[in-house]
């Protein structure tokens, strides 16, 4: 029997009309913010993913509401004695997607794995010179240059060899970043000079098919009644109601008009738990807010400077005022739910006037500007980077240092960052792959300055431990690598860790399968409204 929602609550964002709308098996996920695409090896925000995630499969994928590596489109996979060479065994039977310009002629095969793949891997690839973009996960983790070849044993098997050992490189593989794309779109899409719809019509194989977008409104999905495992596929719509507003999106939630949402501030989490209608899903978080230096302008190249900024900062008034009960106060540079987090990381304590001291010894004028970016989007991580920036202007005043806040839409914002126009910027990571490596080499390695390194930090003894790390599958071994590498980095302060939070999903009592992932992804895979 199909399940009925409220009507209002689909006219209201525009989304069917008629008496359809009541008979349709519909969930409205209310999201904060608008994707720049759906090419998703060219985007690492959590906005971005989430609106991938149901078009896409990958050749292995996380578990529901975990960071174990399961099969996906890859069916099992064999490692060589040496490491370096990895055979995967691909699922018969997947068909890709279809829409008004493209109609599939064939399954799934390794001719999808090689263009993937390839066009992240080679410059030259036809389909990149013909549409150019950059890979930010690929490369900030080093598969650029690690990955020696891709090749196809037979129509279903494929072989990655690589030129070093790579200890996550089954979990990196479960990435967003790695979902197949279709090699016979791109080649109709080439050969009719419209490659750039490979980023706004996307195809895959997923649960879900993508059917339009407007941006700053909706996103709208259709269930794959093709899809390889039929049990995934429990809606017949899937809704993204775009709503930057934390206060509009618990509204609707709470008058039925989405289902499912996100990033509640932590003000309204105790009303969200009293209402009987609605079910808050509470877990610690994988994650960390923090405050990013651009090494690369002016006295923040000088790590003096650093450590006087860092000290200046009133971590626990901030944690009290941003996250009201909801974070823990983070001394590391990844959070202790990670395996290789050394606890014996501290800060230095809170010391305003020492702080002063070290501002004039270094050079620094009473009075220096410098720019604050403050993300525009709540995140677990950061639920107010508004009033964390002010906070943050408040205690670097009172050391000589005058903070000039910025802000962008938050495409722009994390382009902008990317590229090292900030001087200081509050930014935050939740985890992708269960790894140490995601967080110590994706976010402040030399390799993932352009990437997630917003710091634009490269320390060649950091570097070096990050790299022998992920170079070695002895675990033992890779967290005495990493455990050396978070005092190199405490020591150099890059960043400044402020919280990890705990993560709080409100949602309809009636929705069914939801789990919520420690990488931060809202998948809708198996999930479904109850009658």
């Amino acid at each position: 029997m199909q399940k009925t929602l409220v009507i209002t609550s689909l006219l209201s964002i525009g989304l069917l009309a008629g008496a359809s709308a009541a008979q349709a098996n519909n969930l409205v996920f209310c999201s904060e913010g608008s994707p720049a695409g759906f090419d998703i090896a060219q985007y690492t925000s959590g906005t971005d993913n989430d609106a991938s995630e149901p078009i896409y499969n990958r050749l292995t994928e996380f578990e529901a509401g975990g960071t174990a590596v399961v099969p996906a489109l890859a069916t099992r996979w064999d490692i060589s004695d040496d490491g370096l060479v990895y055979t995967f065994h691909l699922r018969p039977g997947v068909k890709f997607h279809s829409n008004k310009a493209f109609t599939p002629t064939r399954e799934f095969n390794a001719d999808d794995v090689l263009f993937t793949f390839n066009r992240m891997l080679k410059p030259d690839q036809p389909f990149r010179v013909a549409y150019p973009t950059e890979f930010p996960y690929f490369n900030s983790m080093g598969l650029d240059k690690n990955i020696k070849s891709i090749d196809k044993t037979d129509a279903m098997t494929v072989t990655f060899t690589l030129n070093k050992v790579d200890a996550a490189f089954v979990q990196n593989l479960a990435m967003n970043f790695a979902a197949i794309l279709s090699a016979e779109y791109a080649d109709q899409l080439l050969a009719v000079g419209k490659t750039r719809d490979i980023n706004q019509q996307p195809i895959g194989t997923g649960p879900f098919v993508f059917q339009r977008y407007q941006k700053d409104s909706q996103i709208r999905y259709k269930g794959n009644k093709e899809y390889w495992d039929p049990s995934q596929v429990k809606l017949d719509q899937l809704i993204f109601s775009i709503n930057t507003d934390a206060s509009a999106r618990i509204q609707k939630l709470k008058k039925n008009e989405c289902q499912v949402t996100l990033n509640p501030r932590p003000a309204d989490i105790a009303s969200l738990k009293s209402d009987k209608s609605l079910h808050v899903i509470e877990q610690s978080g994988y994650n960390l807010g923090y405050i990013s230096y651009n090494v690369e302008h002016g006295p923040l190249g000088n790590v003096q400077v650093r450590q006087a900024l860092d000290m200046s900062v009133n971590k626990q008034a901030i944690i009290n005022a941003v996250f009201q009960g909801a974070g823990q106060l983070a001394q590391n540079a990844m959070p202790p739910t990670q395996w290789g987090y050394d606890d014996t990381v501290k800060d230095a304590a809170y010391n305003p006037e020492k702080a002063k001291q070290m501002l004039r010894a270094a050079g620094v004028k009473e009075g220096t500007e410098l720019t604050l970016w403050a993300m525009p989007v709540q995140r677990p991580y950061n639920p107010n980077a508004k009033l964390m920036a002010e906070m943050l202007q408040a205690d670097w005043a009172k050391v000589g240092i005058k903070a000039r806040i910025v802000s962008y839409e938050w495409g722009e914002y994390l382009k902008r960052t990317k590229n090292g126009e900030h001087d200081i910027a509050l930014i935050g990571w939740t985890g992708d792959n269960g790894d140490p490596d995601n967080w110590l080499g994706t976010l402040y390695s030399c390799g993932s300055i352009d990437g997630n390194n917003y710091s634009r930090w490269c320390d060649a003894q950091y570097d070096a431990l990050v790299k022998a790390a992920v170079a070695t599958s002895d675990r033992e071994q890779r967290i005495s690598l990493y455990k050396q590498a978070q005092h190199r980095l405490k020591d150099q302060v890059p960043i400044t860790p402020i919280a990890h939070s705990t993560v709080n999903q409100p949602l309809r009592a009636n929705v069914e399968g939801f789990k919520v992932s420690p990488l931060g992804r809202n998948n809708f895979s198996g999930v479904s409204i109850a009658e």
